[in-house]
């Protein structure tokens, strides 16, 4: 039956959602979404942009997925509605839920259910599809984190019904497992919290009111006049009620505001926050707030920024004169007269562009100001990677102590460093302090994408020389990277670049010096190799001159050069373990000689490249390495775990999980120190009030680090419970029920636990565990120890470039990487799907520009079409440092992908790509030019 609106009353809506009967008073035109979630309390279908971009927020409707955000409450009256919530069977995941699990295609989880619901549409209408017909059907869901291979894997199985068994197997150490992850069920049943789904009754909401203009002064009108104008509105926050109104994410560098004040420095630099109704904060037109704007010019490059200070132009901050955050600098041996002696030498200018996260959930939290023991309190919850920082800014910001900010993580969406950065938190915490109410916000799509950091833009000229054997003698490197308006991460980017900057290959004389410059651009932050990717597509672009001209297969010249243990780096560190990039290489040399003869035989059959017709088939190959952690500072963790009288392990896990299944691996780990299995532990993570810090989840530490540092806590753990039960060191424990059993020599020992006196927590004791890499600080020509070990790659890609269009379609990737010993290989190998991905992405298409690719419409990342299949190889030379072994993975899957397919592209026709993204529009031109001027010889492989 249709609705009927009886007077002012909102009409009743009637539908039938997860075979319930409902009834729904809302009006027509909400978005099914806000039926869902706000009404129904049905969470589990996600908002990604509001647009029908991203597809998270997939449901059934009458059996066929649909966007809920672009369908009306009143297209769906009287109608049957299914959402991932009603997938499970009496509350367990039915059988297309537990293959998403045993494949690991849940990782951040965000864009898990429209997922599931796309898949569930397919396999009600085709039992048996192929893989093609996977790809149609998720076609309209993006994902960010899995590289898409194992969510059709995990489909393709359901249907089969092949769905492996993940269970953790009681007679081998869980490390090296392939168990499920600790958080999946929560991610596949729609149960998962993430920032958006959960703020207290009666929460006001927030919207930031943000510059349209890169760079401006402004004042502020008669605001009381304004507020009395809208019902609803509560209050206008300003930079006049932020304590101290400035934050960053080092000491030194305190230069962004939470709200501007008088100037702003970026297209969408926030001004003022309106607080009050949801309907009011979102009704307000931008251009009914009293701001009085005076725009000014705008330093958009770096060019201009460098030359502004010399023409007079104020610079854009003050301390820093020539719009220069900071310097990096690596020098070691004579590079000059290396690079006047040597037989070969290989220059190039390289860029690269703005790149957006486009993590699926956009920025979302609350907060609220509580009183506890007498003391008044803020705290915050939501989407983070690093709850201890933000911790401490939110304290400095409202000037108070630590101990009176609570930070709570929510479930995070996708991060990759862009979480890193506080968002969302200062103007909640703010607003919510000063009101003494709840105040929540959810950034929508366009907010999300102009607002936060990006991708360095770089600029990279470079030159390699290398002896008439083939053998590399120096790297020259000048690097600069656009930091935006706010340093953000700039200065880590600078100086891990140049550390970086020579490759992962025994190179003699380096000299790399690099700048982060401010501009009026996007703040640029830390995204997924804090520069190293951009410096990559350089050093291997110039890797390939350099073998042509020798007349050396690319790989052959990589592995004669690769660094190995025993060699020096260019900060002087001898790599005394745990350097596999010879191995890398060594396991990539069957698939190499046999993409190279399909190409040879594709190319055959095709016109001539001057033709600009057919396609060409090429493949290329590319090294890298990565420091794992942060740069020469302290880079602690810490955890604890707990016994507890109710006969269960309580692990305190301050490492966020952001999808990357840390929460998964350090459970491994621990349980393997512990000796007791993985069923027996509960965790808790990141919640600054019980929790240690286990630092940052970046720069691919938390499996190095907070490995180690779990493994401590449960050795200690482990040490207390056989003392309890004055057992052995070889003692098996176990605990059945609230009894905690020892068995030894044919000696079994038992206490009941549920006797003993605990702590407030249920706690009858903890076990402690820190761990801080050793290093060695960076004189000023940056020789020391920058980090206690490196991860090593070597990716191959193959590709098609239609010549007359110029795209390119990657047929295949290849990834070789030395993960030191795969605690999880699941998740490893999912990790590194999800890089190659992004690295996909960061090569063909992805080109932000601010007030114009704020959306997943404008602004491409690749889709499940656009990702080839991935042929991942784990090399394990086992750290000696790392818990059993193991390094890390996260940002190292991402960096070579990139430039194999530049180098694939340059194989296929001889152009070589010197900026990123390869767009067809570029390399059409490229193609055309290099048509009418003909490439020179070299440029050919042998």
């Amino acid at each position: 039956m249709g609705a009927e609106q009886k007077g002012d009353a909102m009409p009743m809506l009637r539908m039938t959602v997860n075979g319930v009967a409902r009834e729904v008073a809302a009006s027509p035109m909400e978005r099914l979404t806000g039926v869902l979630r706000d009404h129904l309390g049905l969470t589990g279908t996600k908002v990604g942009c509001d647009a029908g971009d991203c597809g998270a927020c997939t449901v059934l409707i009458d059996g066929r997925q649909a966007c809920a955000c672009l369908t009306a409450a009143g297209q769906v009256d009287g109608r049957s509605i299914t959402t991932v919530e009603g997938l499970a069977v009496d509350g367990v995941p039915g059988t297309l839920q537990q293959s998403f699990i045993a494949h690991g295609a849940a990782q951040c989880g965000i864009c898990t259910p429209g997922m599931l619901m796309a898949s569930a549409d397919l396999l009600a209408r085709n039992p048996r599809p192929d893989a093609q017909a996977v790809e149609d059907a998720l076609g309209g869901v993006l994902c960010r984190c899995t590289g898409y291979r194992n969510i059709i894997d995990a489909v393709l199985a359901c249907a089969a019904g092949t769905v492996p068994d993940v269970s953790p197997r009681a007679d081998a150490p869980l490390v090296g497992q392939r168990v499920a992850r600790v958080d999946a069920v929560p991610k596949v049943t729609g149960r998962e919290v993430f920032g958006a789904d959960h703020a207290p009754a009666g929460s006001l909401w927030l919207r930031a009111v943000r510059s349209p203009h890169a760079r401006a002064r402004f004042t502020l009108g008669d605001l009381a006049a304004f507020k009395a104008r809208h019902p609803g509105l509560v209050d206008v926050v300003t930079a006049a009620d932020v304590p101290v109104n400035s934050f960053g994410i080092f000491p030194d560098y305190k230069d962004q505001p939470v709200l501007a004040e008088g100037v702003v420095r970026h297209l969408g630099e926030a001004v003022v926050a309106l607080v009050g109704s949801r309907d009011a904060v979102y009704t307000i037109d931008d251009a009914d707030v009293p701001i009085a704007w005076t725009p000014l010019p705008a330093l958009l490059d770096m060019d201009a920024a460098l030359t502004a200070p010399g023409q007079g132009d104020a610079p854009l901050h003050a301390s820093r004169a020539d719009n220069v955050l900071v310097r990096g600098r690596v020098v070691r041996g004579d590079v000059d007269r290396a690079l006047a002696a040597a037989m070969h030498v290989a220059r190039d200018t390289f860029a690269t562009a703005a790149v957006e996260h486009a993590y699926i959930e956009p920025e979302a939290g609350y907060a609220e100001r509580v009183t506890e023991g007498g003391i008044d309190r803020i705290r915050v919850f939501g989407c983070t990677q690093t709850p201890y920082m933000d911790r401490d800014e939110i304290a400095r910001i409202l000037a108070l102590r630590e101990t009176q900010v609570h930070i709570v993580p929510s479930a995070v969406g996708g991060g990759f460093g862009g979480k890193l950065d506080i968002a969302v938190q200062p103007l909640v915490a703010v607003a919510a302090w000063k009101l003494r109410q709840p105040v929540r916000a959810v950034f929508t799509r366009e907010e999300s994408m102009v607002a936060t950091t990006k991708r360095h833009p770089a600029r990279m000229d470079v030159a390699f020389a290398c002896d008439a054997k083939g053998m590399l003698l120096a790297c020259d490197f000048a690097g600069d990277f656009d930091t935006g308006a706010y340093a953000s991460w700039g200065s880590t980017v600078a100086n891990r670049v140049p550390i970086h900057a020579s490759g992962p290959y025994a190179v003699p004389n380096v000299r790399a010096l690099t700048r982060a410059v401010y501009t009026n651009g996007p703040i640029a932050g830390a995204f997924r190799g804090f520069g190293v990717p951009q410096s990559t597509i350089a050093h291997e672009a110039l890797l390939d001159d350099l073998a042509a001209r020798c007349g050396l297969d690319p790989l052959e010249f990589r592995h004669r050069n690769a660094l190995r243990a025993g060699q020096a780096t260019a900060t002087g560190q001898r790599l005394e373990a745990s350097c596999g990039l010879a191995a890398c290489l060594e396991a990539l040399r069957p698939h190499w000689a046999a993409a190279r003869a399909r190409c040879e035989t594709h190319n055959a059959s095709q016109p001539g490249l001057s033709s600009l017709r057919g396609t060409r088939r090429g493949v290329g190959i590319a090294c890298m390495w990565y420091g794992i952690g942060n740069t020469v500072i302290a880079n602690p963790s810490t955890l604890r775990v707990s016994l507890r009288r109710d006969g269960r392990i309580h692990f305190y896990n301050g490492a966020v999980d952001i999808g990357q299944g840390s929460n998964t691996t350090l459970m491994q780990v621990l349980a393997d120190s512990l000796g007791l299995p993985m069923a027996c532990i509960d965790y808790v993570m990141g919640d600054t009030d019980l929790t240690a810090d286990a630092g940052k989840t970046s720069a691919s530490r938390q499996a190095f680090v907070s490995g180690n540092a779990a493994a401590r806590a449960g050795a200690d753990l482990r040490r207390r419970m056989l003392a309890l039960v004055e057992a052995g060191a070889d003692a098996v424990l176990s605990l059945e029920g609230t009894t905690l059993v020892a068995r030894a020599d044919g000696r079994v020992s038992r206490i009941d636990l549920s006797e003993l006196p605990a702590d407030r927590n249920g706690d009858l004791f903890v076990g402690e565990g820190s761990f801080n890499p050793p290093t060695v600080p960076l004189d000023a020509d940056g020789q020391g120890v920058p980090y206690a070990t490196y991860a090593f790659a070597a990716q191959m890609a193959e590709v098609e470039v239609d010549l007359a269009l110029g795209t390119t379609k990657v047929l295949s990737i290849v990834a070789a990487h030395d993960v030191g010993r795969a605690l999880n290989p699941t998740q490893v190998e999912g990790q590194i799907h999800g890089g190659v991905a992004q690295g996909l992405g960061l090569a063909l298409m992805e080109d932000y520009a601010a007030g114009v690719t704020d959306n997943l419409h404008d602004y491409l990342i690749p889709t499940v079409g656009d990702v080839p299949p991935i042929h991942v190889i784990l090399i394990e030379d086992r750290e000696p440092l790392g818990p059993q072994g193991a390094k890390g993975v996260g940002e190292p899957a991402l960096i070579p992908t990139a430039p194999a397919i530049f180098g694939a592209i340059r194989h296929a026709t001889g152009v070589r790509v010197r900026q990123a993204p390869a767009t067809p529009a570029r390399l059409r031109a490229w193609l055309v030019a290099q048509s009418r001027h003909p490439a020179i010889p070299q440029d050919s492989h042998p």
